[in-house]
């Protein structure tokens, strides 16, 4: 896992911004590179004074809705067939693919902001968006308010933790805790609101 930070930090130092487009594109597509081992090293950079923050946080959210669209279009042109048949080369289980499905299925549109913020769901919430059609200015706000979030989390502690990976993974568990926390309590309050406006259409 080492290895692995050293040669992020080198990548991200070498590649600058552009390499953490890059890598939170591929983050967020099909491509299994975890988010919490490329924001963190940029965090790390920041506060070494080798980046800007703030640029960083823009780029690893530019890159991840980069990434969405690649899920988004995939699914919308070539169906459910077959993502699942060739999902299943990168990882796609149907099993996953149906764990999300349900999860977009339940909470609405507003699941591809949540799902940004879940792990297993945030790779993959893009694809039933896609499939349904999701209206473009809603798929790309959603996506890029939960993917900045996410971003901003783990860059931080990146920054004030440094590059003790024990200690970013230790840190991003309990941030992922947090968040499902946020989560669960954005869905009771939309849940509510859209019970309400419902019922006020109803009158």
């Amino acid at each position: 896992m080492h290895a692995v930070v050293d040669w992020l930090l080198q990548t991200i130092g070498a590649l600058g911004y552009p390499g953490i487009f890059l890598l939170m594109a591929m983050e967020s597509s099909i491509i299994p590179i975890p988010s919490e081992l490329v924001m963190p090293p940029a965090g790390y950079l920041a506060q070494q004074g080798q980046m800007n923050m703030t640029v960083a946080i823009l780029c690893g959210t530019a890159g991840s809705l980069v990434g969405a669209y690649a899920n988004y279009y995939a699914a919308h042109y070539l169906g459910r067939p077959l993502v699942l048949k060739y999902g299943k080369y990168v990882f796609i289980t149907e099993e996953k693919f149906a764990k999300v499905e349900r999860f977009f299925l339940k909470h609405g549109e507003i699941s591809t902001f949540i799902g940004r913020l879940l792990p297993v769901v945030r790779h993959l919430i893009s694809l039933p968006a896609g499939l349904s059609g999701m209206n473009h200015l809603r798929f790309s706000l959603y996506t890029l308010l939960g993917a900045g979030i996410w971003c901003t989390v783990l860059t931080f502690i990146g920054y004030v933790i440094g590059s003790n990976q024990e200690l970013i993974m230790k840190y991003s568990h309990q941030a992922v805790l947090g968040v499902v926390a946020l989560s669960a309590v954005i869905i009771a309050v939309y849940v509510r609101w859209q019970r309400r406006n419902g019922n006020c259409g109803a009158d």
